[in-house]
């Protein structure tokens, strides 16, 4: 039996067109995979890969003053290359969407993971984020069009945490002495 792909990417881009996003940094991620792919077809949408997180939050400061909407889209392991640039946000109060898949949650092997997993919403919260939870893939379009919304028309910061139960736990093999 061939197991067809989830939705809820298709949801996130529909959301994210209906928002008018227009700018898609990301750091390739295999959460994000389906959302990347459809960005990167559509000709309205620049998608552009990143080596660090923090170049996104950069590129979405200038794009928000060149007239365009974006959204960043990282894993939770990313949080922590971007506090010190969230700070550029908070205090030109530009909006930012973040669209985050989660790592260190559901079913995580990789104790690597496990540290960022458990604080990413703390750390978010912290830096002056509103953070917005999507474990359910049925609210997958509500919750990016809630959080656009507040980021894009009240200027604010906003976190979408794509939980690891939705988009799944991956095998984790740690590298053999020898």
């Amino acid at each position: 039996m061939i197991e067809s792909p989830p939705a809820w990417p298709n949801d996130i881009y529909a959301s994210l067109k209906a928002l008018g996003v227009r700018q898609l940094p990301y750091v390739p991620d295999a959460g994000h995979t389906r959302l990347i792919e459809m960005c990167l077809n559509d000709n309205e949408m620049r998608a552009v890969p990143l080596t660090t997180e923090e170049e996104g939050v950069a590129m979405l400061a200038g794009s928000w003053l060149g007239g365009q909407r974006g959204a960043l889209l990282m894993q939770s392991s990313g949080i922590g290359n971007c506090v010190n640039m969230f700070s550029t946000i908070r205090v030109g109060r530009y909006p930012l969407l973040t669209l985050i898949t989660m790592r260190g949650q559901w079913g995580e092997a990789n104790p690597w993971q496990l540290p960022m997993g458990r604080n990413a919403a703390a750390i978010l919260k912290l830096s002056g984020f509103q953070v917005l939870d999507l474990d359910a893939a049925d609210m997958a379009a509500e919750t990016v069009a809630a959080g656009g919304r507040t980021a894009f028309e009240a200027n604010q910061m906003v976190a979408v945490l794509i939980s690891q139960r939705l988009i799944g736990s991956k095998a984790f093999t740690p590298a053999e002495d020898g």
